[in-house]
Parts: C-alpha cells; structure tokens; sequence
C-alpha cells in the first residue's frame, strides 16, 4: 500500500521566502566569495579577513548557501558544489555569475511587484515595461549577460556559418554582441552588421573591438521595427528577441528581415520555447512569467505560433533544434 503523504506548508513557505536565495546569491557573487573559496579559503575567519566582512555575516551566508546546495559544510570548513565551482567561481572560464546582475536589477525586481496588475492587464502596468528607447537596463544586459549566451551563440553560429565563404550578417537586437561575434570569430570573412540602440552598441562595439572583430563590426543604431536594415544579408539572426513581442509586431518584424535578406538566406531564432502544454519543459514554460511581469504584450511561444510567425512573414520552411534550455530556429526564404 502507497504511503499517503500529509499536505503541509513547506512548498508555500518556500515560495514565499524564495527571493531570499537570490539575494543571497548575489551577495556571494559581489563578494566574490566562491572564487575565495575556490582559492583555499574554506573557513569563516580566513573568509572574512579576504572578503572584509564581518565573521557573522559570512557565517550565516555560507550557512544559507550551504541549505541551498551552493556550498558544502564539513565540520568548520566549506566548499563548492560542482555545479558552483563551474559556474559561479569567477576564475571559472564557465563563469555566469554576473548574470545576477540583469536578472535581478532593481527595474526587474519592481516590475515584479506589480505582477497582479500585470495579471489583471496581461501585461506590465508600466507603459512598455522594459521596452523604451535607449532603457538603460539593455546595457547592463549587454554588460552582465553575454556568458549566459555562450552555448546559444556558440550552437548558432556552428549551425549558420559558411566555412570560408564570405557572409553578410544581420543581427537584430544584438546586445552584448555575442552571436554575431560567434559567427566572426568562426569566419574570418564574415562581415555583421549589428542593430540595436546607440547606446547598447557602444558596448557591443567594445566587445567587437577585444575580439579583434572591430573592422567587420558595423552598427546600425535605432529601433528594429523602423531603422534601415540594408539588404543582401546571408543570414538574420534574432536571439532572444521575438518574445518581447505580440504576434502581428512580430510578423511586421519578420517581414522586415526577410527583405533585407539575399535569395537563398536564412533567419536563426534563438528563443524560450514551451511544449504545446506550456508547462514543460519547465525554464522555458516559466519564462511567460518574465515577459507578462516586463513587457506589454510579450510571452513564450510554441514551436507551432513561432513556425506560423514565420511562415505569414514569407518564409517557407523551418527546422529547431535544442541548445540548453533554448531552441533554435532556422527558416528559410
């Protein structure tokens, strides 16, 4: 006979309390604690002397750290679980960490307190949440978030590139610049023509310049929807774009760059993409959330509305692949 399990609290409990775990994990990231670690300070006195900071505090830090499964508690001493000398210990060259520093800015954490008028609305009370010209919040993207694009960019530019051909590469909302520079540093012939606001690009450029990209690297400042793209591109890529987006801005969008591309070229979508069910699998599913608490009219599509977006948009057949928690799409003209 099965046990039959009590219901209790502690799920909800949990939930209530789980932004403490972000906290948490961004205090250890701006101390730079995992690296302290990672470097033979395993305990509280030696930690506190390397991080100045009070005995107590990191005591209790690690404490939590180590209920989460971040660390590792052996009598007084501490370590890393692997997972966190992977991605968390800033020598790593796997390290994600400063991605805490997007994903819990401050203009997020407050879109996301007013998630039940979001919830009433469907979408952001906030006009265009995060979407308004030249936002600050897109730089600290392009400044914190490009190792989180690392297995995405890497996949996309492997699936895209021309070995030692010449290629013409548009790359919509380009960001930190690392799927356009993924193809550069693959193909010494590529030339990419990064869109996004002036401001954003200015980091990008920065990027363009430390890879040794910077005379293939060329900026088209504005808004996606109303700059001049140009045209003859092999290739349009658009990662991590479309969701901020209802379905007509998105076909508009990709009518614009299907125009801009020579015969023969392709669009790579790089995208959050829940099963038809939209609870599984579960990153992807949960990343509605973020765009109902950010944007106006954003969500996570399906494989099946993202291949509709596409097909009304003029192209004619599509292929996805997994990479990570993501997908990528590649349609054809």
């Amino acid at each position: 006979m099965a046990a039959v399990q009590t219901p209790n609290p502690f799920r909800v409990f949990d939930a209530l309390n789980s932004f403490h775990r972000t906290f948490a994990l961004k205090a250890a990231i701006e101390l730079d604690l995992f690296r302290h670690i990672a470097a033979g300070a395993t305990r509280v006195a030696e930690l506190s002397a390397r991080l100045q900071a009070s005995q107590k505090g990191v005591r209790v830090l690690c404490d939590y750290l180590t209920t989460c499964g971040f660390l590792q508690k052996h009598g007084d001493a501490y370590a890393l679980a692997a997972d966190t000398a992977l991605f968390l210990d800033s020598k790593s060259p796997a390290y994600v960490g400063s991605g805490v520093f997007f994903l819990a800015h401050p203009r997020n954490v407050a879109l996301f307190a007013d998630l039940t008028e979001a919830v009433r609305r469907g979408g952001t009370p906030h006009g265009r949440g995060n979407l308004d010209a030249e936002a600050p919040i897109w730089v600290d993207f392009a400044r914190w978030m490009a190792p989180l694009s690392a297995l995405a960019a890497g996949a996309l530019a492997d699936a895209v590139n021309r070995p030692g051909q010449a290629m013409k590469v548009l790359d919509i909302a380009a960001g930190h610049g690392a799927y356009g520079l993924a193809i550069a540093r693959l193909n010494p012939r590529a030339e990419i023509y990064a869109q996004d606001w002036k401001n954003v690009l200015a980091l990008a450029r920065e990027r363009a310049e430390q890879a040794g990209a910077a005379e293939r690297y060329h900026l088209i400042p504005g808004d996606a929807f109303e700059v001049e793209l140009g045209s003859g591109y092999d290739v349009a890529l658009l990662p991590n774009f479309l969701h901020h987006f209802d379905h007509a801005a998105n076909v508009g969008l990709l009518r614009r760059v299907r125009a801009a591309l020579a015969p023969g070229g392709r669009a790579a979508v790089v995208e959050f993409v829940p099963d038809d069910d939209r609870v599984t699998p579960a990153p992807a599913a949960a990343f509605s959330l973020t765009m109902l608490a950010t944007t106006e009219h954003g969500d996570a599509y399906t494989l099946g509305e993202l291949d509709a977006m596409l097909r009304e948009a003029g192209f004619t057949a599509t292929s996805a692949r997994t990479v990570g928690p993501q997908t990528l799409l590649l349609a054809e003209t």
